[in-house]
């Protein structure tokens, strides 16, 4: 029996840093984007460069684990180098190995970060094994007897198998949360809404819900639209639609501006937990998960969930490596203590 059991990727990862990466802002009247450039043409002297591993579905199990929940991890690895040095440290987090897929024709995924000197990043992912998850592949047998399980991003032919897990895992009164991915979300509200009706928490982003609800969020110039006192109206009613598919609690991440959350009840707002940014790969993974695992350790209590959430997600973003930086709730609760002035507004 397991505590939590996830699914989604793994991969290898190559962080670079370099003083040459511009950051190149292009506005219209619309909207406004950012770009990461460098000189074209040009051999670029890189200033760093470390590997760590990564993807969704594993470091949410790290994470699991470094929490002391008794956890099983589904990926699949192609039997190359790269996927050796994923087996090796998921061992080493304490994360079961027996439902891990295990290719012979294909390669493991990879994935070249490129850091900004503000933190940011730009990700080229090579999905590799992660996008071929096939129904026949999956230990359906350790999710009847898990108590969560957690969906990451699902990408390629692997986004096949969500409905039929999500299913699943509700049909065997297995708690399910899911963070699906703007990849799977692109067929849009009315395709997920069974397949989130499963979900008792489900955790997206303020670009993937805007992609899955259709509602973009509006300039407002009569509105501080994330201010301390206020929720922007358009992320409300996100909320409201996502809510509407009956998940328990509903999130969507908005980076620097915090976290919102609904209940069907109440609005809540966390703001970010200060944290000097290193790179902000794996920050969604831990607040997703953390918030997951919270909700168990704290009875449900969506508040508190929240803030040790920010917590955690706020030291993963102050280290190299999306799992790098993991707390435990008694650390958690340590830095919460730290900083009295950390609230959560409640709407």
């Amino acid at each position: 029996m397991y505590d939590f059991i996830t699914i989604g990727s793994a991969t290898i990862d190559s962080f670079v840093e370099s003083d040459a990466a511009n950051v190149v802002s292009v506005s219209t009247k619309e909207h406004s984007i950012d770009f990461m450039s460098y000189p074209y043409g040009a051999k670029v002297e890189v200033e760093s460069y470390k590997t760590a591993v990564g993807g969704g579905g594993l470091n949410a199990a790290a994470n699991f684990a470094h929490l002391g929940a008794k956890t099983a991890a589904i990926f699949k690895i192609g039997e190359d180098f790269q996927g050796k040095n994923i087996l090796e440290k998921v061992e080493d987090s304490g994360v079961n190995t027996s439902c891990i897929i295990k290719s012979k024709t294909e390669n493991s995924g990879s994935s070249v970060i490129l850091l900004s000197f503000e933190g940011n990043r730009t990700v080229l992912a090579y999905r590799g094994a992660n996008g071929t998850i096939k129904e026949d592949e999956i230990d359906y047998e350790a999710i009847k007897n898990s108590k969560w399980l957690y969906i990451a991003p699902l990408n390629g032919e692997s986004g096949a198998v969500l409905d039929k897990i999500a299913h699943f895992a509700e049909e065997h009164n297995t708690n399910v949360a899911i963070n699906p991915g703007s990849s799977s979300l692109k067929k849009g509200l009315k395709y997920f809404e069974k397949i989130l009706a499963t979900a008792e928490v489900v955790v997206m982003n303020k670009e993937e819900a805007s992609l899955v609800t259709k509602i973009d969020v509006r300039p407002d110039t009569k509105t501080e639209c994330f201010s301390e006192e206020t929720i922007h109206p358009d992320i409300k009613t996100m909320l409201d639609k996502l809510k509407s598919t009956d998940a328990r609690v509903v999130i969507i991440t908005d980076g620097k501006h915090g976290v919102y959350a609904f209940d069907g009840t109440k609005y809540y707002r966390c703001p970010e937990f200060p944290a000097k940014v290193v790179s902000t790969l794996g920050a969604g993974d831990a607040l997703s998960s953390t918030f997951t695992a919270a909700l168990e350790y704290t009875n449900w209590n969506i508040e508190k969930s929240l803030m040790l959430a920010s917590v955690n997600a706020a030291s993963v973003v102050s280290n190299f490596g999306a799992q790098e930086g993991f707390l435990t709730f008694e650390q958690m609760e340590q830095r919460l203590k730290q900083t009295p002035a950390f609230r959560v507004e409640i709407v």
